[in-house]
C-alpha cells in the first residue's frame, strides 16, 4: 500500500484558532483510494515553512498531499513555495480538478491547486476547505494512484493502463 503525508498549509489552523477539517478529509479519501496516510502536519502559510515541510515528507512517502494556500488571498503561497522543488509539474491535475468541478462550485476556477513530481515522489495541492479536498481527489483518484506506479517501477506498461487494466 502507497504511503502518503498529509500537510494542511493554514495561518489559522496552525496557529491553533480553528481545528483542521481538510487534513481529516483527505485522510479518509486516501483510505478509499488504497493509499495508507501515515501522518499529518499543519504549517502556516510560509514559504519556507511549507517547502521544508514537504521536502521532509517526500524522504518516506510515495504521496504527499497538501490542502490550503491555493487560493489568490495575499497569504495563498503553496503554489509559488512548491512550483521550485517540482523536477516535473503534472498541469492535467490542477486543470482536471478546476473543470472537473465548476458545475457544482463555479468559483473552483479560482484555485491554483495542481500537481507535480520530486524524485519519485507526487506531490498534489489541493483547496483548504473540506468540499474542496474530496471533489479534488475523487476526480484525481485513478490518475494518482497511476502516477504512483509509475514512479514506484522504473519499466511501467503505460498502454494496459489505458486500457484500464490495473493489473501492472
Amino acid at each position: 500500500m502507497p504511503r502518503a503525508v498529509i500537510i494542511t498549509i493554514s495561518d489559522s489552523r496552525s496557529a491553533g484558532d480553528k481545528p483542521d477539517k481538510s487534513g481529516p478529509a483527505a485522510e479518509a479519501c486516501l483510505q478509499e483510494l488504497g493509499i495508507d496516510a501515515v501522518a499529518r502536519e499543519v504549517v502556516p502559510d510560509e514559504s519556507e515553512l511549507i517547502q521544508n515541510a514537504v521536502r521532509r515528507a517526500t524522504g518516506g512517502a510515495a504521496l504527499v498531499v497538501t490542502t490550503g494556500g491555493t487560493g489568490v488571498g495575499p497569504r495563498d503561497v503553496t503554489p509559488e513555495a512548491l512550483r521550485p522543488l517540482f523536477d516535473r509539474e503534472l498541469p492535467g491535475f490542477g486543470e482536471i480538478m478546476r473543470t472537473g468541478s465548476f458545475d457544482k462550485t463555479p468559483l473552483s476556477i479560482i484555485s491554483r491547486g495542481g500537481a507535480g513530481v520530486i524524485g519519485r515522489c507526487l506531490v498534489v495541492m489541493l483547496p483548504g476547505s473540506p468540499g474542496g479536498v474530496k471533489d479534488g481527489l475523487a476526480l484525481l483518484g485513478p490518475a494518482i494512484r497511476h502516477v504512483l506506479k509509475i514512479l514506484a517501477d522504473a519499466s511501467p506498461d503505460c498502454e494496459q493502463a489505458r486500457r484500464g487494466d490495473d493489473r501492472t
